[in-house]
């Protein structure tokens, strides 16, 4: 069963999201329903990516990246997060406290450490920040890792 992590773009526009949706669900759909995806459910791409790993039948795994990771998304997450949450397969929880950049990042291997593939909903350009989509397919191609790129035309990021 291949697994797949996902690395993305958070606070997407309302039509930049239909268009993601549309394409992580048909780039999901050469795995389903034998897929295991592995999200850490941020808003976003990462929540988009959960939705169509269940959506496609197959099973969720979640990495928490610290014990103050969902206090410290937008509050409108929540509920998607929440729900999410309660249909994991598996929760994986990482050691940190406060939900850094660093946090970020540690999640993102743990990721890369078990899955097969990487999807990266990425405009191509540079991280905003350490740990961004940019440092994660970096580090997924350095390791000679499958990484499927999507982006689809018309998409822009907030």
């Amino acid at each position: 069963m291949p697994r797949v992590a996902v690395s993305g773009h958070r606070g997407l526009p309302p039509e930049t999201t239909a268009l993601v949706e549309a394409a992580v669900g048909e780039a999901l759909a050469v795995h389903a329903p034998d897929v295991v995806g592995l999200s850490c459910l941020a808003d976003g791409a990462d929540q988009i990516f959960a939705r169509a790993v269940l959506r496609a039948g197959g099973r969720l795994e979640v990495v928490i990246p610290a014990e103050q990771y969902r206090a410290n998304l937008p509050a409108e997450a929540w509920d998607a997060y929440d729900a999410l949450m309660s249909r994991a397969d598996r929760v994986h929880r990482l050691g940190f406290i406060e939900s850094t950049s660093q946090a970020h990042m540690a999640a993102s291997l743990f990721m890369l450490d078990h899955a097969d593939e990487l999807l990266a909903v990425w405009d191509g350009k540079p991280a905003r920040g350490y740990g961004g989509t940019a440092d994660v397919v970096a580090e997924a191609r350095a390791r000679g890792m499958p990484v499927r790129v999507v982006w689809p035309e018309g998409s822009e990021r907030s």
